[in-house]
């Protein structure tokens, strides 16, 4: 078993760690980041804190860990979220996320905000390693 790439962590749905600016107090919480033909998308409630500190300031970091053997490393990069209104992007990743129906009624629900998140700067700290590495953009294609 190899350590894995970060497309392979980062595909289908992860648990990540989502950082916002509430003013000028950082805010992280645990999200599921939702990869869809090479996208990272974030769904949460219209309501929600994020989504309002987010139509604020579309800054935001990102980290995940990656657990391997008996160490761990972690992918973290910064990004800018888009608030999605299309309504096709929308239905395309209601249908993709399998916990969309526990929380939202359909994809044009008024309370589902959609975050489209565009990676600006991305690291991976392998598992093992002491320094981590840029990575240019998230490949999929591979």
């Amino acid at each position: 078993m190899s350590i894995p790439s970060v497309e392979e962590v980062m595909k289908g749905e992860t648990t990540v760690f989502l950082a916002t600016l509430d003013g000028d107090q950082p805010r992280v919480r645990p999200v599921t980041a939702i990869e869809n033909n090479g996208e990272l998308f974030i769904l949460t409630g219209s309501e929600d804190a994020k989504f309002h500190q987010i139509q604020q300031n579309s800054k935001v970091e990102v980290v995940t860990l990656v657990p391997y053997a008996e160490t761990s490393g972690y992918i973290r990069f910064s990004a800018r979220a888009k608030i999605v209104e299309d309504p096709k992007i929308r239905e395309r990743i209601a249908k993709a996320t399998s916990f969309f129906s526990n929380y939202f009624k359909s994809p044009s629900d008024p309370k589902y905000g959609l975050l489209h998140l565009l990676p600006e700067k991305i690291e991976y700290l392998k598992p093992g390693e002491m320094y981590p590495e840029s990575i240019a953009k998230f490949d999929f294609a591979k």
